[in-house]
């Protein structure tokens, strides 16, 4: 509590300084809309809306348009309120030094103001529109995401994507929870996809991004346990992550095509992840962990895109009425 009320002080202060020389935002909508973390909050759209389909029943196309968007705006929500408290560290990054916040585009307190204003906003809506086990769902998914891990996780641990990726293995559950009001198996797997795909994702980039962390002061796994622990914990997870990758075909919502997508590309991920093993020095280690980045991104799309595809064929029209 301590942090927080420190930091929405400097909050104040850098308003209060900034009020003599701005009147109003200099912020575009561009650059609201970068706050939202758009790539982040377009997985976020596609992966709840596997949750809704793998649901039993079927969705409402105006109710289930309205919670998808509250989902999306949830996680928007959450992405406004990581870059308000991470303006420090974002200023030093060079990857992140042009974001609104550190930029100067938008002052800080229009971000904490905006950012909680579409969180309760967000929350009521999805509450509305589908039930209240979902909106609290994503109240704490919010929370999860701003609070444990932006202001606590982040900077206190090189754990701080295994725990703190819970939060983006959420959307799916929430997506299920918006049709059925609880969370069943299913959801869970798609979940454990996710939360297990995190962290050779995230840290296939930190090994190539070392230096930025490491002025930036955050305690990423090849800051801290380095490099080789890394990659050997990449390893770990991936290896872990190919099997589970096939349990929705175990649990009958995946068929043959999720099947053979899942198989192929998981055994492509173990080979990226083996190379980023072995090649440990120069421009080889560099280039392999690019690719393993490069590619996680695409296996989670080919994963959760073929299941899409297999239940919206498999079940009819996607949204043809609420509930059972």
């Amino acid at each position: 509590m301590a942090m927080i009320s420190d930091r929405l002080a400097e909050t104040g202060r850098r308003e209060a300084a900034g009020a003599a020389q701005v009147s109003v935002s200099g912020g575009s909508v561009g650059d609201y809309i970068a706050l939202l973390k758009p790539r982040v909050m377009s997985l976020v759209v596609f992966t709840a809306l596997v949750g809704m389909v793998i649901a039993p029943g079927h969705v409402n196309p105006v109710l289930g348009f309205a919670s998808l968007l509250a989902i999306a705006i949830g996680a928007g929500a959450s992405g406004c309120l990581n870059m308000w408290w991470d303006a420090d560290i974002d200023a030093v990054m060079t990857r992140t030094a042009r974001r609104p916040i550190p930029a100067g585009r938008i002052a800080p307190g229009e971000a904490l103001a905006f950012g909680m204003t579409l969180s309760v906003g967000s929350v009521l809506v999805l509450g509305l529109a589908s039930n209240w086990f979902a909106a609290a769902f994503l109240a704490f998914t919010i929370f999860f995401y701003a609070v444990v891990y932006t202001m606590w996780l982040k900077r206190a641990t090189p754990q701080n994507i295994v725990i703190g990726g819970a939060a983006g293995a959420f959307p799916p559950m929430i997506g299920e929870a918006a049709v059925t009001g609880h969370v069943s198996l299913d959801g869970l797997v798609l979940f454990a996809i996710i939360f297990l795909w995190t962290p050779p994702h995230f840290w296939a980039l930190a090994l190539v991004k070392a230096g930025d962390y490491a002025r930036a002061g955050v305690p990423m796994m090849p800051n801290v346990a380095g490099p080789d622990a890394t990659r050997r914990q990449i390893m770990l997870y991936t290896l872990l992550l190919a099997p589970v990758g096939l349990a929705p075909v175990v649990l009958g919502f995946g068929g043959a095509i999720y099947a053979t997508v899942a198989g192929v590309t998981g055994l492509g991920m173990v080979a990226l992840a083996w190379r980023v093993l072995r090649r440990r020095e120069g421009e080889a280690a560099v280039k392999a962990a690019q690719q393993l980045f490069a590619f996680s991104i695409l296996y989670l799309f080919l994963l959760f895109a073929t299941l899409l595809a297999e239940q919206a064929l498999g079940f009819g029209s996607l949204f043809a009425g609420w509930g059972r």
